[in-house]
């Protein structure tokens, strides 16, 4: 009888630990869950939303995956990223997750985008970008501050963005894309290379000309080759650019170089020294990438980027081959949201209408497109 009584003391004292230790894990992961909503990084990229688990569609057929794919959505340009999202999102069945970076002015209006559509079922997160991460990088002048646009900036900050992931592919939100990302998202990087770009010298691009804005495929199109800092890199001016709106980031080679640091670095300097082209034409952000990557980058297949749709209202390229490309980019003035901009009803056709009416698509006429 006093043995049996043992036994059970011995088992009460069991499961008393048992349930002390599962209390005590509890309490951990509930701090754990509390930190991640609530602490900022050190950049302010503030998680919003947290991502539903992944479709059992998904994990059952072995495409579990996650592919993380970085766009910048701006309230003006929201619509843009909401196409560029959809046609990524019906084009394949591989766990893709958006991870997408905004201000904090916008992030109500997109969620509404997001949850009251057909988008609803699409993996996101959404990350509140802090534009005084900026302070002393970018050279704003006072008269036009509105037209400082600090998310074309968040393309640098990719490890603060997906933290935990080791590759991801970064895309302009004037895109589409007509394929399966995983194709792209498979790029071969090599050895010591962070990134994998399209060169503006490959075949798709080299035949256009960007009117009054000198060679835009050289890096001389881009920089100050009269500044003694950029002739100090020993970088040749008939060097060939590439465009930074689509690649795919190695990210453990990104942290390994400090990429992060090494443009801000040059952002600052350009800041003193105005290093970068009178003439540049295209985007801010392309100078310091093109220093740093200088012949320290892959590429990736043309048809993954194919560019200039938006650099003039006329049709430079044939409804075949714009059929063919796996991904349109309307980098340039005419945006295909905009009153005037060629293949606008290729673009429409991904496009999601806004449900709170604040955004509009600006039309001249509608034209017809014909998949034939």
């Amino acid at each position: 009888m006093t043995l049996r009584k043992v036994n059970i003391s011995i088992l009460i004292v069991a499961v008393v630990i048992f349930l002390l230790v599962i209390h005590h894990n509890f309490l951990s992961l509930s701090d754990f869950l509390r930190r991640e909503l609530s602490d900022p990084s050190p950049l302010g990229l503030q998680p919003i939303d947290f991502i539903p688990a992944a479709p059992q569609s998904l994990t059952h057929e072995g495409n579990d995956k996650e592919i993380s794919v970085v766009i910048a959505a701006s309230d003006e340009r929201l619509g843009g990223a909401i196409a560029a999202m959809n046609s990524i999102y019906q084009h394949t069945r591989s766990n893709v997750v958006f991870h997408i970076v905004t201000l904090n002015d916008t992030v109500d209006h997109l969620r509404m985008w997001l949850r009251s559509t057909s988008l609803k079922n699409m993996r996101y997160r959404i990350l509140d970008f802090d534009p005084r991460v900026l302070e002393g990088k970018v050279q704003v002048d006072p008269q036009k501050a509105d037209t400082f646009k600090p998310l074309t900036f968040a393309r640098f900050y990719l490890p603060n963005l997906v933290p935990h992931a080791e590759k991801v592919i970064y895309v302009d939100d004037d895109v589409i894309v007509q394929d399966d990302i995983v194709e792209l998202y498979n790029t071969p990087l090599k050895p010591g290379h962070a990134a994998a770009f399209s060169d503006d010298c490959d075949s798709t691009s080299s035949k256009v000309a960007v009117r009054g804005a000198g060679n835009q495929y050289n890096y001389i199109g881009f920089l100050d080759y009269k500044k003694e800092t950029i002739r100090k890199l020993a970088m040749k001016a008939n060097t060939c650019s590439f465009n930074p709106g689509v690649f795919v980031a190695n990210l453990t080679e990104w942290k390994l170089q400090n990429i992060t640091k090494q443009l801000e670095k040059w952002m600052a300097l350009n800041v003193v020294e105005e290093l970068y082209s009178k003439t540049l034409a295209g985007s801010v952000t392309t100078p310091p990438l093109l220093i740093v990557f200088y012949k320290q980058h892959s590429s990736i297949d043309p048809m993954w980027n194919v560019r200039h749709l938006g650099s003039s209202a006329g049709k430079r390229y044939s409804l075949q081959f714009v059929k063919a490309a796996k991904l349109l980019h309307w980098n340039g003035h005419f945006k295909p949201w905009g009153r005037t901009a060629s293949y606008a009803e290729v673009w429409e056709k991904w496009y999601v209408p806004d449900p709170t009416g604040k955004f509009n698509l600006i039309r001249r006429h509608s034209e017809a497109y014909e998949a034939k």
